[in-house]
Formats: C-alpha cells, structure tokens, sequence
C-alpha cells in the first residue's frame, strides 16, 4: 500500500469500540522462546481425512485455528522453519499461551483431494467450521477458539465468521479487504481439475519489500513451498465467496503489510467501514507486505494478534 498517504478515513469509519493501530516491526522484543513441538494430526470430517498442524502449551488461555491461502499449505504459510530465524506462526502463538492449529485444506499439504479434484468454498467453510468444532472439543474449559485467515484463507473465513458466527470466538483477516460494491464472478469451472505445477517463482512471488524480508526466509519458503504443495489445488465456484461485510457481527481484526498489493486504501476503507462488528480493529505493519507473518515485522504481527485477542 505504498500508495497510502492518509489514514484519516479511518477516524471516520471508526466508532468508539474500535481503533486504528501501526505496529513497528521491533514493537515486540524478541526474547527467547520456548520450543513447543509440532503436531500431525488427523481430522476427519464426512469420511474425508484432514491433516491438522499444531502447537498446544501445556495449559493454553486461548485457541486458534489459522486458514492458509490459496496456493501454499499450512507448512510454508504458519510454520516455517528458517535456520537462525524463528519464523513459525505457530511456535510463537504458543509461546504466547494459545493453542495454535493450522489445517491443510483440500487438496494442500496432506491433504489429500476429494473425489472431484475441485474445493469450492462453501465446502472450505464446512471443513474449516469442523475443524473449530474439533478443536473446541479438545479444549472445553476454554472459549471458543479464534479464526485467522490469511490471503484466500481469510475470503473463507469471511464466509464462515457471515453464516455460522456461534462456532467462532474472533475472527482475524490478514491480507485481505475485498470490495464490497465489486462485481463477483460467477464464471464456473467445468471439466477435469488442471493440477498444474508450481514453481519457484511463484513461490517468491509475495516478498516485495526487502528492507523487511531477509533472504533466508525466501529460500526456506520456497524450498518448503515446492516440498509441500508441488501442485496447485484447484477452485470452483468463486462465486460463493462473500464481500458484504455488514454479515460479520463478531470481533475483528484486519491486519495488513502497508505494502501488501492485495490491500488498496479505499477498499480497505469501505470493508472496514461497513463491517456489521461492534469491535473492530485495523492494524497495519509499516515496510511489510503480503507475507508479513514471515518478514522482520513477523513478532510484530504476533503482538497485535495475541492483544486483540486478549482484549477482544
């Protein structure tokens, strides 16, 4: 959002339960963080086998479920493990006292497709809402857990926080604003999946901003994004997305990379203006981009996530 001069629409939209926040990427010092070990689990909903990745404290204050994108899996996305660097959305949420859980959908990661080849997202929606039911069931002293999505991830969590607000606590939308008075596409997709490969270009397409992305993250990205998901997963049905903002009652969060192309300022205005939640928070993160989970401003991101939580 390098085109950005002025947040004053914000003061306009806001009401007095919500609020704007920039974070510096050395807002959170870094500390040492305790190692938590990462979990594979295996959710199965409809007969259909979900690969779960988690990290859970041994006494957690809260949980959370974490969508990934479209093209790349929960691995590379919230997970990524950097020589020297610690990167890994997981390890940090739990470090901060939350039971982090990360899905692999449809067709990503270990996942495997379903008999069609195709996700749509009313059926991302069901898998992701039987995931937070899976994971409520895990913690039944704690509230309900959050939702973050990130990217495309965030369009379905969109659509699930709209129809089925009960089996969420919070919703987290990181990288994604759509415009509410855009046209949607209806355009369906016919015939056999295409499956076609990813590549290493892709995999680096999202890192634009290098005063805040140190090298090493892009090479273990693309190393594990290439590992894990050397095909793409394959949509239908983009239609069934929602940009009606007003459906979503529950506390939100938009957290953005100031830089993130996929954020423009007056979309971004109107979405959050028109969001149907009493408490509503943007948070942008100067110098970051799309992948700002996993730049310099990663504990940034990580601040500004287990605050609103705490105090949503």
């Amino acid at each position: 959002m390098s085109g950005m001069t002025s947040r004053t629409w914000i003061m306009k939209a806001c009401m007095a339960a919500c609020a704007f926040a920039t974070v510096s990427p050395g807002a959170a010092s870094a500390g040492r963080q305790a190692e938590i070990p990462l979990q594979r689990l295996r959710v199965e909903l409809g007969g259909h086998p979900f690969a779960v990745w988690a990290r859970v404290p041994e006494a957690p204050r809260g949980a959370i479920v974490l969508l990934h994108g479209r093209t790349w899996s929960s691995r590379p996305a919230f997970d990524l493990q950097v020589p020297g660097l610690q990167r890994s959305v997981l390890s940090s949420l739990a470090a901060r006292g939350f039971a982090a859980y990360a899905m692999d959908q449809r067709g990503y990661g270990e996942t495997p497709r379903d008999k069609t080849g195709w996700i749509t997202p009313h059926r991302a929606a069901a898998d992701a809402a039987g995931v937070l039911a899976w994971v409520t069931s895990r913690h039944p002293g704690l509230p309900k857990p959050a939702l973050l999505g990130w990217s495309l991830g965030a369009a379905t969590a969109h659509l699930l926080a709209a129809t089925s607000p009960g089996s969420l606590s919070a919703l987290i939308l990181a990288g994604y604003a759509p415009d509410p008075d855009g046209a949607t596409a209806m355009m369906d997709e016919t015939g056999d999946p295409p499956r076609l490969k990813n590549d290493r270009a892709a995999a680096a397409s999202d890192f634009i901003a290098p005063r805040v992305t140190e090298p090493a993250v892009v090479k273990a990205f693309v190393e594990t994004a290439l590992r894990t998901d050397p095909i793409h997963a394959d949509w239908k049905n983009e239609g069934q997305f929602l940009k009606d903002p007003s459906r979503i009652t529950i506390p939100t969060l938009l957290i953005f990379g100031d830089l993130d192309q996929n954020v423009e300022p007056n979309t971004l205005e109107r979405f959050f203006g028109r969001l149907g939640a009493a408490k509503r928070k943007v948070v942008s993160l100067p110098g970051a981009d799309h992948c700002a989970m996993l730049e310099n401003t990663h504990l940034a991101w990580i601040a500004a996530i287990v605050e609103f939580l705490l105090r949503k």
